[in-house]
């Protein structure tokens, strides 16, 4: 199984975050400051490698904290 962005995810928010497409496990790759956007809403994709490959898919939604207050 591998591991992927959905291709409605923007490409402005996949500069923001990585996924490790054998684990899946995900990180930050970008700053992300809570005065601009306060939660992302991620569509991942999981997909096999059979004959037919088949794929699932789930949400992840990320809420930023603001630490300054």
């Amino acid at each position: 199984i591998y591991y992927s962005f959905s291709d409605t995810i923007s490409s402005k928010i996949q500069d923001l975050f990585r996924i490790d497409e054998k684990s899946g496990e995900m990180w930050t790759a970008g700053k992300l400051d809570f005065e601009d956007i306060q939660s992302y809403d991620l569509e991942i994709e999981a997909r096999d490698r059979g004959t037919p490959p088949l794929s699932g898919h789930c949400s992840v939604v990320l809420e930023v904290l603001d630490v300054n207050d």
